[in-house]
């Protein structure tokens, strides 16, 4: 699935900015995060129904924002919505957004909900409606969660309060303390962690690399044992094998790690051998170029921070990505000539 927003990136909040965020803010910021990926992952993805006049009104009200200046952009994108009904979705879209931005202090989650709804009631056929409605149903649910919280922190602030008046009762106070700050810890960690199973590294290199396409998971393999796994973003287009150039589809077959670029512009890649001659063949029936440069990458240059969030949508145009701290791992742990296996 790929996600698509404005041309311009919202501003990322500064240290300071994170300080003054509420705990609402802060479980939101890895949904809203990941909503906003795909755009700024793949280049020259993004495209305008309504022109250049429809696309400089878009820009000026992204600039507006990255100024600060929140109302002067919502007005922009208003006026969008009555000039340009055709991108009405994604004004509407994008105004949510702002809305539920952790970094802006004028955030207002209710008036994001409605925005998204509106969407979704207005324009049942957008583009924009499936992210909507995944942004309805995860403020919703932050929401929820965060008056959980804020009322065991009140609990447990009452608590406190009555362990000073009550000296006799400060023991069993203390063990209720502990048992609702677990409680505390466990549902924020609902929302900001991500299981990851980790494997011990041994010190020899892997003579295998096996990708399984279905479960997004990239195997590396030595002497039969796997000694690493990590999880993968695929091609924008990831069922079923490449045929042709174009088609932003993850290849499937075997290959081999034939290169390697330490500078590439997405931090570091591994080149795989695709087309291989049956690849070749089946082009060359059709009449069609099978295309080329699969490769297994890291982020692309000047957006490392995004981290394992790169994994919640299928960016890439064929290749196979993971994260800046992962692609030095494999190209340590893997030579040239090792055996790539993609499984559908």
């Amino acid at each position: 699935m790929v996600l698509r927003t404005s041309n311009r990136v919202l501003p990322n909040t500064t240290s300071n900015m994170c300080k003054k965020q509420s705990r609402m803010g802060k479980h939101l910021s890895l949904f809203f995060t990941c909503t906003i990926l795909a755009q700024m992952l793949i280049c020259g993805c993004s495209h305008f129904n309504d022109g250049i006049e429809a696309k400089q009104n878009f820009i000026e009200a992204t600039d507006f924002f990255s100024q600060g200046n929140v109302k002067a952009s919502l007005d922009k994108y208003q006026q969008i919505i009555e000039k340009f009904p055709t991108a009405g979705d994604r004004a509407l879209f994008e105004m949510g957004i702002i809305y539920a931005y952790p970094g802006n202090d004028q955030k207002d989650y209710q008036k994001s909900l409605e925005y998204f709804q509106k969407l979704i009631k207005d324009y049942p056929e957008s583009g924009y409606r499936k992210d909507s409605e995944m942004m309805v149903f995860t403020i919703k649910n932050v929401i929820i969660k965060d008056t959980t919280i804020a009322t065991q922190q009140t609990h447990i602030e009452t608590l406190r309060q009555e362990i000073k008046s009550n000296g006799d009762e400060i023991t069993a106070l203390q063990k209720k303390i502990e048992a609702l700050e677990q409680g505390v810890e466990s549902k924020e960690n609902e929302i900001i962690t991500l299981n990851k199973e980790v494997f011990a590294i041994q010190k020899g290199p892997a003579d295998r690399i096996l990708i399984d396409k279905k479960e997004r998971r990239l195997m590396l393999i030595s002497k039969g044992k796997v000694i690493k796994t990590y999880q993968i973003a695929l091609g924008g287009n990831p069922n079923g094998p490449k045929e042709r150039q174009g088609d932003n589809k993850t290849p499937e077959g075997i290959y081999v790690i034939d290169s390697r670029n330490k500078n590439s512009r997405y931090h570091q890649s591994l080149h795989i051998s695709y087309p291989n001659e049956k690849d070749k063949k089946r082009a060359k029936e059709r009449g069609i170029s099978p295309g080329g440069d699969i490769m297994i990458h890291g982020i692309k240059n000047g957006l490392s921070w995004v981290g394992d969030l790169h994994t919640e949508v299928d960016w890439t145009k064929g290749c196979i990505a993971v994260t800046d701290e992962e692609i030095e791992e494999i190209d340590r742990l893997v030579p040239n000539g090792t055996i790539v296996e993609i499984r559908p």
